[in-house]
């Protein structure tokens, strides 16, 4: 599958706002749309034609760059999401931040979501006592997931739980900084989910 090779902070000044896709660095004058806010390329100052259909593009574009997802695998969150009960921009919105590599970013054990897919991806990380590589593994209430005893030295690791605090841990998550490990308490809602997207916008572009 493809992947995005590219400098990530293209793709805030793509979106025109922060997507917090370089940890810490996002939080300092160095970040990108601090010193340029507009898009990236010869007409980036330009005043584009905005349509119906590119705003809901642009909705759909920036919460699957936030999640760091190809296009196939965001197309099958979205499905996913559609077979669930309830609405399905809302349903949608909990699936991402359900996703294990996610989990590990809200608790601190990676400084960017990119970060934390890598210690999933390299086996750091134990879910329900079990070692795990699968990024998009969704957890549910009440599972526990802690960084294996060997990899609890990482100099990264370490150093995002260090930087946490900035951010905050969510509420429906509960972070065990001694023994590295954070268990989740409740599916998360929409507005501790909290992100600058407007999800609908989403479900209307999928749904042409």
């Amino acid at each position: 599958m493809a992947k995005y090779r590219g400098p990530v902070c293209r793709l805030c000044r793509r979106e025109g706002e922060k997507l917090f896709l370089k940890g810490s660095r996002c939080m300092t004058e160095k970040c990108a749309i601090e010193r340029r806010s507009y898009p990236p390329g010869q007409h980036g100052q330009g005043r584009p034609r905005i349509s119906d259909y590119s705003l809901q593009l642009r909705e759909k574009q920036k919460l699957r760059r936030i999640y760091g997802l190809q296009e196939r695998q965001f197309r099958g969150m979205f499905e996913r999401a559609e077979r669930q009960a309830g609405v399905t921009g809302e349903s949608l919105l909990r699936l991402l931040e359900c996703r294990l590599d996610n989990v590990v970013y809200r608790l601190g054990f990676g400084s960017s979501r990119k970060e934390a897919r890598q210690l999933v991806n390299h086996g750091h990380v134990l879910l329900n006592g079990r070692r795990t590589n699968i990024p998009g593994a969704i957890v549910k209430v009440g599972d526990v997931v802690e960084i294996r005893p060997k990899s609890r030295s990482l100099v990264s690791v370490l150093a995002a739980l260090e930087a946490v605090d900035g951010r905050g841990i969510p509420e429906w998550l509960e972070l065990d900084r001694v023994a590295f490990k954070g268990t989740v308490r409740a599916l998360p809602t929409k507005e501790q989910i909290g992100l600058p997207v407007n999800e609908q916008m989403v479900v209307e572009l999928y749904s042409r």
